[in-house]
C-alpha cells in the first residue's frame, strides 16, 4: 500500500489554491466549475468557465456543452451534449465570489440524457409539492487506496474485528478523520445541507447525513456533497469508495440510508400516514430494490444479506427501531406518533434522484 500524503485540512487546502485565486484576470471576474453525471450514473465530470459577472439566478446562468464522446453520452459524429445548469453553490476551494455549477444533461436535440435522472425527479416532486416531502440521506462511505484496499489497514493484513470503531476516537480507533472535518468544512461554506457525521461500524468507513431538503433539493444536494468529497481527495492519494461491500466477509456493508416525511406525517397523528406508506412500499419492495443501486439490485445482494445491520434483500420487513428491517421506524417517532420513516435498502452507490422519485411515487402517486 502506497504512503499516504500528508492530510490537509480546508484552510490548508484553500491556502494551495492561491496560486490560481492570483492568477484571476480582473477581480469582478467569476469562475463557474460546471458539475455533471456521466454515462457510469456514478461519476462526476467538470470543466470551468470564466464568467464577466455573477449571475443572480441559477437561470441566468448560460448553457454550455461538452464532448460527449469521452464520458460515454455520445458517438463520436455528434458528439456535443448541453449542460443546464440546475443548482448553483458557493465554491469552498477558490472561495467567493466563484461558484459550483450542478447541471442536467440533454442531447443534441434538447431530450434529457438517457443518465440525467433529475429530469424525471423533478416532475415526480412537483406534482407532490403541497405534500411538502422531506428527505435526509445517511451517505455511508470508504475511504481506501488505489487497488481498493481501505485506507491505513495493516500492510497485508486486516485490523481487529469490529466493535471499536462506531463513533471512535483514537488513533487505532479512526482513519482519515481529516478528510471528514474538511469535507465538513468545505460543505458549510458551499452552502450543501449536511447536518452530521460519524466514523462508522468498519474502520476507514464513514458517514454524512445531509438534510432535511424538500424534493428534488435533496438530489442536488447530495450530488453536490459526493463531488466536494471527490475533490478534497483527489491529493490526498485516497479514493472515495461508493462500494456497498467493499471488504467481503465479516465487515459492516455501506448504505444510503433514507429517510422520509410528508406533511401529514409530521403532524399529530402522523404515524396513521407513515404506516399506510409502510404498506405500499411492502407491494413494490421488488421495483424499490431494482432502482436503489445503479445495478439494478446486483451490488446490492453483496450487503443485504439479514447480517451486519441489514435486512435480507428478498424479503420486505419493518418496525420500530429495527436496523434489521426494510423500513425502520425511528423509536421516538413511534412514541411521539408522528414524524417520519427510515429505508435502510438504498446502496451507498444509489442515484438519490432515481430513489426519492421512486419513493413519492409510490407513498404518494400511488404506482404499481
Amino acid at each position: 500500500m502506497s504512503a499516504a500524503l500528508p492530510i490537509q485540512t480546508l484552510p490548508q487546502l484553500q491556502d494551495s489554491f492561491a496560486c490560481y485565486r492570483e492568477r484571476e484576470p480582473e477581480p469582478d471576474k467569476v469562475i463557474a466549475t460546471y458539475i455533471w453525471i456521466d454515462a457510469t450514473g456514478q461519476n462526476l465530470r467538470c470543466k470551468s468557465r470564466v464568467l464577466d459577472s455573477k449571475p443572480k439566478k441559477v437561470e441566468d446562468y448560460p448553457d454550455w456543452n461538452f464532448d460527449g464522446s469521452s464520458t460515454g453520452q455520445s458517438s463520436g459524429h455528434n458528439s456535443d451534449c448541453w449542460l443546464k445548469p440546475c443548482a448553483v453553490f458557493r465554491d469552498p476551494f477558490r472561495r467567493d465570489p466563484n461558484v459550483l455549477v450542478l447541471c442536467e444533461v440533454y442531447q443534441h436535440d434538447w431530450t434529457p440524457d438517457a443518465h440525467n435522472k433529475r429530469h424525471s425527479c423533478k416532475k415526480a416532486m412537483d406534482a407532490v409539492k403541497d405534500q411538502v416531502p422531506w428527505f435526509g440521506i445517511e451517505q455511508e462511505y470508504t475511504l481506501v487506496d488505489q487497488s481498493g484496499f481501505p485506507h491505513l489497514w495493516p500492510q497485508g493484513g486486516f485490523p481487529g474485528p469490529q466493535g471499536p470503531y462506531y463513533c471512535g476516537v483514537g488513533y487505532t480507533k479512526v482513519n482519515g478523520r481529516q478528510i471528514v472535518e474538511s469535507h465538513l468544512s468545505a460543505c458549510l461554506y458551499a452552502g450543501v445541507k449536511i447536518c452530521g457525521t460519524n466514523a462508522e461500524v468498519m474502520p476507514s468507513q464513514w458517514e454524512y447525513q445531509v438534510g432535511p431538503c424538500v424534493g428534488i433539493e435533496m438530489g442536488d444536494h447530495l450530488w453536490m456533497a459526493r463531488f466536494i468529497m471527490d475533490q478534497i481527495s483527489e491529493d490526498q492519494a485516497v479514493v472515495v469508495s461508493l462500494d456497498p461491500k467493499p471488504i467481503p466477509g465479516d465487515w459492516n456493508g455501506a448504505g444510503c440510508h433514507t429517510n422520509y416525511s410528508t406533511l401529514p406525517m409530521r403532524e399529530e397523528g402522523g404515524i396513521k400516514y407513515i404506516e399506510e406508506a409502510i404498506e405500499k412500499l411492502s407491494k413494490r419492495h421488488d421495483a424499490h430494490i431494482a432502482a436503489y443501486d445503479p445495478s439494478g439490485g446486483e451490488d446490492n445482494k453483496r450487503r443485504l444479506t439479514g447480517l451486519h445491520e441489514t435486512a435480507r434483500i428478498d424479503q420486505f420487513s419493518s418496525g420500530v427501531a429495527n436496523r434489521g428491517a426494510s423500513i425502520r421506524i425511528p423509536r421516538h417517532c413511534s412514541a411521539e406518533g408522528k414524524g417520519y420513516l427510515e429505508d435502510r435498502r438504498p446502496a451507498s452507490n444509489m442515484d438519490p434522484y432515481v430513489v426519492t422519485e421512486i419513493i413519492v411515487r409510490t407513498t404518494l402517486l400511488n404506482e404499481k
